[in-house]
């Protein structure tokens, strides 16, 4: 669009606009803005919003001008002629051209119009800018000189936004850190202690006044402002020192209060005049007490000079004790970004509890109202849990149930009542949900079991008795023992030995005998429980054969049958040596030995061990002044592995073969370690033959 143009159309429009204001005629604008059909819709909305944005500039002067202009923009907007956020342009261009006093006075009217700009068809198009524009007049206000007009802002956006906009949650409960209280001088400026009053001032109550002398000293002065820095960041409470600190200062400022008690406020004389002269101040209503109790101030002076007069001030002392249960809250209450160790012990809310009490009592005692007061800061705190469980859900969005309500009359006019009729939605027809209780009582009476979800209740019920329908043999998934070592798949399985033997230690006696030699195979060992297995349970059979059972054989069969008898007995002998039952006394086990070693075998296996005896010593136990005693009684290596081994087979009642092999493969001996298995194999095989000849 060229300059030229842009210009002549805001010229035209700029009149226009000013003329249809001055009448109020919507229609009269939006037939001349129709007229214009020169240029197009890009061209011609453009001069309409600089033609509104010049108009208002010379206005500013005239407040109520202003807001009917305003509104007159609205009104264009609807009739689609004007963007939807050309208002809150206009505002935000006023805002900047006027003072802060006039600002205030225009901002009724955005206050006023807060359902307008919460329509659909303004707030998506106007929220971001409604947002800057209380943004930029936050920036010129001051916080201690306009709080008023901040709070009124600050309420504003709270009407406007949704309570789950992202932009005002404290999502992760952050803490603003940037308020500190800054305080602290020297303790000779403190001044006099606090004499509450003369009797000149209180009358009749000058004993009273003379009872409530509160000293006012330095160290009392830091205590209490220190407090406003756990106010500032509870989460130092958790810290076990600023706790002892917090509550050495929290007790010391309730102390000073408890000492120093309030009177109540004594008549004004507006309010003489108005109730009369004999009025007493019970007479006045609560609402002109606290009307003449005076200004509400965001932040209070920390002067030392003038803590006395604070501590007189019922409003301040209010504001104190507000803080402390608001932090009792924080404290006790479960927030989701809290960390794992802020958590108090059983020690901390007890004095938490007692402190609680403590501090609603001197709220309770605090003129005026101090009950009705106290009631009212139990009710905020009560609704503040529930906005804390919101929080700690998400701060999910709140959404009304969606009714159609339709309403219809009798045609003609009659005086017939009309009847109402609605239409509910799917949801609001939804059956409502039987109580628990009443659930659980059906069920019990029936002799079932109810666990709140269908598939866990079908489950409970499947048999009457759970407890012996778990120890049905349906439920029992282990093999047997027998079963297990005869499979030959099973055997092919790496873990199959550790998977036998833990079928042994549940099922069998066996597994509690005596094997102590580690040059047995496992392969082996449950081998020959197998066969004992076996054994055992032919043993169980013969034992059950009636007396009265024929028992001729044919001679053959009786061969056959002495044969495998004598067969057996050998295996069970060679087994013997594997299984032992028997359960060894002490004095037994000090004398007993797996395998007895000749001298000549021992003058075998020195040359064999050679050098490394010296290795094998240490590990048996010898000290070095032991080994230096073989080494000198003997002149070569042999002769004094061979003292050595001889020594230990005399002395250790635990010293065999089979623990000479263990310790030899262990110190990576393994050409000893082979012939000392030799020497075990050898006596095996001996001790066979003469169970043989036997």
């Amino acid at each position: 669009m060229s300059t030229a143009n842009f210009l002549a159309l805001l010229e035209q429009f700029t009149s226009t606009v000013n003329k249809c204001f001055k009448v109020n005629s919507i229609e009269q604008l939006k037939a001349d803005y129709e007229a214009v059909k020169s240029s197009g819709e890009s061209e011609k909305k453009p001069a309409l919003h600089q033609a509104f944005r010049d108009l208002l500039l010379l206005k500013s002067d005239d407040i109520p001008a202003i807001e009917a202009f305003i509104q007159f923009a609205v009104a264009a907007c609807r009739q689609e002629m004007t963007s939807p956020t050309i208002p809150v342009v206009l505002l935000g261009d006023i805002f900047d051209a006027v003072t802060i006093d006039k600002c205030e006075q225009i901002f009724t009217y955005v206050e006023n119009n807060v359902a307008t700009w919460k329509e659909e068809f303004f707030f998506t198009a106007c929220k971001h800018n409604l947002l800057r524009m209380c943004n930029d007049l936050l920036r010129r206000l001051s916080r201690s000189q306009n709080t008023v007009f901040c709070g009124r802002i600050l309420l504003f956006l709270a009407k406007f936004f949704p309570f789950s906009e992202r932009s005002g949650l404290n999502i992760i409960s952050e803490f603003n850190l940037e308020n500190i209280t800054e305080y602290g001088v020297e303790g000779s400026e403190m001044g006099d202690p606090l004499d509450t009053g003369s009797s000149e001032e209180n009358g009749s109550n000058g004993m009273a006044g003379e009872m409530n002398q509160l000293k006012i000293d330095y160290n009392l002065y830091c205590k209490f402002w220190a407090l406003q820095d756990f106010f500032r960041n509870p989460n130092q409470c958790y810290n076990k020192v600023q706790w002892k600190m917090f509550s050495a200062h929290a007790g010391s400022v309730l102390s000073a209060f408890s000492s120093f008690k309030l009177e109540e406020p004594r008549s004004s004389s507006k309010n003489k005049k108005t109730f009369g002269s004999s009025s007493s101040p019970m007479d006045i209503p609560p609402e002109e007490q606290i009307g003449e109790s005076g200004h509400f101030f965001a932040k209070f002076l920390t002067n030392p000079k003038l803590l006395s007069l604070q501590l007189s001030d019922s409003n301040f002392r209010r504001s104190v004790l507000v803080q402390m249960l608001i932090l009792f809250q924080y404290l006790n209450s479960t927030v989701k970004f809290k960390a794992e160790n802020h958590c108090l012990t059983v020690q901390q809310v007890d004095w938490l509890k007692e402190t609680e009490a403590t501090v609603y009592k001197l709220i309770e005692e605090s003129p005026p109202n101090g009950g009705k007061f106290a009631e009212s800061v139990r009710h905020m705190l009560a609704r503040e849990e529930l906005w804390n469980s919101w929080k700690n859900e998400g701060c999910k969005e709140f959404k009304r149930p969606e009714v159609n309500a339709s309403t219809s009359a009798t045609p003609g006019g009659t005086a017939e009542e009309p009847a109402p009729t609605t239409t509910v939605t799917r949801t609001a027809m939804k059956r409502p949900r039987r109580a628990l209780g009443d659930l659980i009582r059906d069920s019990t009476k029936q002799g079932k079991f109810f666990m709140g979800n269908p598939e866990l209740t079908r489950l409970w019920n499947t048999c009457p008795d759970n407890l012996q329908a778990c120890k049905g043999d349906d439920r029992n998934f282990l093999p047997s023992l027998e079963a297990y070592l005869d499979g030959s798949k099973e055997k092919q399985d790496p873990s199959f030995e550790w998977r036998a033997l833990r079928l042994l230690a549940r099922q069998s006696p066996h597994f509690f005998t005596l094997f102590n030699s580690p040059s047995y195979k496992v392969a082996d060992y449950l081998e020959s429980v197998r066969r004992k297995i076996q054994k055992d349970k032919v043993d169980v059979k013969q034992e059950v054969i009636p007396e009265d059972t024929p028992t001729r054989m044919e001679h053959n069969e009786a061969e056959n049958d002495a044969e495998a008898f004598v067969a057996e007995e050998e295996t069970d002998q060679m087994d013997s040596e594997l299984l032992k039952t028997e359960q060894l006394t002490p004095e037994e086990k000090n004398t007993h030995k797996t395998i007895t070693v000749s001298k000549e075998q021992i003058a075998e296996l020195s040359p064999i061990i050679g050098k490394d005896w010296k290795r094998l010593g240490t590990k048996l136990g010898y000290g070095k002044d032991e080994i230096q005693y073989f080494e000198s009684e003997n002149a070569t290596v042999a002769d004094q592995c061979r003292h050595l081994l001889q020594v230990w087979f005399e002395d250790d009642v635990d010293a065999s073969l089979d623990q000479l092999a263990y310790i030899l493969e262990g110190l990576e001996m393994l050409p000893a370690a082979e012939a000392v298995k030799k020497l075990i194999s050898t006596f095996s095989d001996d001790k066979v033959e003469e169970i043989s000849d036997d």
